[in-house]
């Protein structure tokens, strides 16, 4: 039986983690006996981690890491790493704010002897207009940049085969802040074998989201040089 292992980056979350692990937990049930539930919770400063540790009791499987930087796309990256040294044959990552449904994930699993990854596509997002502007803007630099048609490349709500992750997940710095995006594009540049699938997406259940506009448009003036970069690295292979 596929080992999977869900893994879920989270920072302040005390608001929605019980809710948000105990609904995901169940899809570890028939897969395969390392499968995982792995939640990085590094630098959250409310009771994010005392109610995880907490839980570990009732769910043996869960997982925390508490040793990575604190930002989403490094907590990604760590995890992926852990995931695939630690004997996934799949990692499913979505993210800890109760945006996404459980009950989708059953398709995406259905579907991994057709396809090395299946990605989710938000047609309708609940997170407000700005945040979808965010996402078009993006796929649009990325057709620029790299000539790849994505419709939705940060998508938290992907199937992933670990040999697929562990082809990429090595060119990204320890501190990169969008592994999620650029392992879309290389998926798409590379013709990978990959799908993509609609999913619902809600607006965030309880709490504050860390990431606003202002943060955004930090993070994408950076991208910009980074996809230069990746850009030259990609003409070279």
């Amino acid at each position: 039986m596929d080992n999977l292992f869900i893994v879920m980056p989270a920072y302040n979350e005390e608001a929605n983690i019980e809710k948000v692990v105990s609904d995901w937990y169940p899809i570890l049930e028939g897969k395969g006996e390392g499968s995982r539930m792995v939640v990085a919770d590094s630098g959250s400063a409310d009771r994010t981690h005392e109610i995880l540790v907490s839980m570990q009791q009732k769910y043996p499987k869960l997982e925390i890491m508490s040793d990575c930087l604190k930002q989403h796309g490094p907590k990604l990256i760590a995890m992926y790493k852990y995931a695939i040294a630690n004997g996934a044959d799949w990692i499913f990552q979505t993210d800890s704010d109760g945006q996404t449904d459980p009950n989708e994930f059953e398709a995406f699993w259905e579907l991994r002897n057709q396809y090395d990854a299946i990605l989710g596509n938000r047609v309708v997002r609940g997170d407000g207009k700005s945040r979808k502007f965010v996402e078009k803007f993006l796929c649009f630099l990325l057709r620029l940049h790299f000539g790849v048609k994505v419709k939705d490349s940060n998508a938290p709500f992907r199937l992933m085969k670990n040999t697929l992750v562990n082809k990429y997940v090595g060119r990204f710095r320890e501190d990169y802040n969008l592994p999620n995006v650029m392992l879309t594009t290389f998926f798409a540049y590379y013709k990978e074998n990959y799908t993509l699938r609609v999913i619902t997406f809600k607006p965030r259940q309880g709490g504050k989201n860390s990431i606003n506009i202002k943060k955004i448009i930090k993070i994408g003036w950076a991208a910009l040089a980074d996809f230069r970069a990746f850009k030259r690295e990609m003409k070279k292979k």
